[in-house]
């Protein structure tokens, strides 16, 4: 097996690890992407016999945790190979030390200038998957030092990502830092629940280099009524425009090339679409670096962003390259006999090129709680019996 599938446990018993001084920025290593913003613990509950009511309680058949927020984004570029770094604020309990050495130690996420906070405690959000939709809970609080000061001076990187529907982020000089030195600075501004659609957003363009809303979003900003008329009007504002349209696939023009392009999704089941759009940016990201056409870029995002929804957990759903791999290899064997397989193992006949010669890991999925393996992926709908102490899990 080319890896991908493999689920981990963590022991009951946890140190709680040290965390690295933050070094001056002249020692921090080169980075190929750096990105800021705020780490959740995500509680995942899955297989609901039906929703939830006030004075009730319903037992699910799954459940998962995973780092959540900024994470889901941190892991996405992680696990593509593009050395990544995370600033975020992290508390000092039980929480924060498993997702501390979740992203440091097991997805090789560097935390130089992350920090952990004295008694401040982890921002927590359950997520309950029903049906074709989720709803979400979240309790946290400000960390005790804005996100957006955490880097002081910029290290060398490849590429920023910042979300500029945070005033503070936005307002922040390090990424335009970045960018004077290099950086390609890649912008989302999220979903505007009073839908105002802050047009300084569109002004903020002039110092990033690629900008990838979904449809309504770009649709809101541009004020324009189609994706395509966002988009082309998304290209006035900023060299690389991007929109996402979930079942449609997703559009683009890079002006600094002069090419356009439009992708159609992939066929998908859909289990858990939270982290979708992050590792849609993360693999932008990479084909952008590595300087891929246009389309090769699409693709690789589009087919991405479709193997994270297949799995629950978010950040944990993101894709490595043994899952791109196993789709490859799986895609090629159906071709012979599947028209649709064939046409699709023709589209990504480019990925044999990447795949030659890649090391591919497994890469672990969300965890039912810190010390148990998760179930969050068993399809059945009947909740088992609650379990005594006395019998433990069957």
């Amino acid at each position: 097996m080319t890896g991908g599938k493999a689920r981990g446990t963590l022991g009951i018993t946890m140190t709680t690890p040290a965390p690295p001084p933050v070094p001056a920025a002249a020692s921090a290593p080169e980075l190929d992407v750096l990105l800021t913003g705020t780490v959740f613990f995500d509680l995942i509950f899955t297989g609901f016999p039906h929703p939830p009511t006030p004075g009730t309680e319903v037992w699910t058949s799954g459940m998962g945790s995973s780092p959540g927020g900024i994470a889901n984004l941190a892991v996405a570029c992680a696990r593509l190979g593009l050395r990544t770094g995370l600033a975020a604020g992290f508390g000092d309990d039980l929480y924060g030390d498993w997702m501390w050495q979740v992203l440091r130690d097991q997805e090789h996420v560097d935390l130089t200038y992350s920090r952990r906070f004295h008694a401040w405690h982890t921002p927590v959000t359950v997520s309950m998957a029903l049906a074709d939709d989720r709803s979400m809970v979240t309790h946290g609080h400000p960390t005790p030092q804005p996100v957006a000061d955490l880097v002081a001076t910029p290290p060398p990187t490849g590429a920023v990502l910042i979300d500029l529907g945070d005033p503070e982020l936005r307002a922040a000089p390090w990424w335009r830092e970045a960018r004077a030195a290099g950086a390609l600075v890649f912008a989302d501004a999220g979903w505007d629940p009073a839908q105002e659609w802050d047009q300084r957003i569109l002004t903020d363009l002039a110092d990033c280099d690629a900008f990838t809303p979904n449809a309504e979003e770009a649709m809101g900003y541009t004020r324009t009524a189609t994706p395509e008329d966002a988009v082309a009007a998304l290209a006035e504002h900023v060299p690389l425009a991007v929109v996402t349209c979930g079942e449609g696939g997703a559009l683009a023009i890079d002006s600094s090339t002069g090419e356009r392009a439009t992708v159609p999704s992939l066929r998908a089941e859909v289990v858990d679409a939270t982290g979708a759009g992050d590792v849609f940016a993360a693999a932008l990201v990479l084909g952008t670096l590595r300087r891929w056409p246009l389309t090769q870029r699409l693709k690789f995002a589009v087919l991405c962003s479709s193997l994270a929804v297949q799995e629950f957990g978010g950040s944990l759903a993101a894709p490595g390259w043994g899952d791109i791999a196993d789709w490859r290899r799986q895609v090629s064997e159906r071709a012979s006999t599947d028209e649709q397989a064939a046409a699709t193992a023709r589209e990504y006949a480019f990925l044999d090129e990447l795949l030659t010669g890649m090391v591919t890991r497994r890469v672990r999925r969300a965890e039912g709680t810190i010390a148990r393996i998760s179930d969050a992926g068993l399809g059945t709908q009947t909740p088992p019996d609650p379990l005594t102490q006395e019998e433990g899990p069957r």
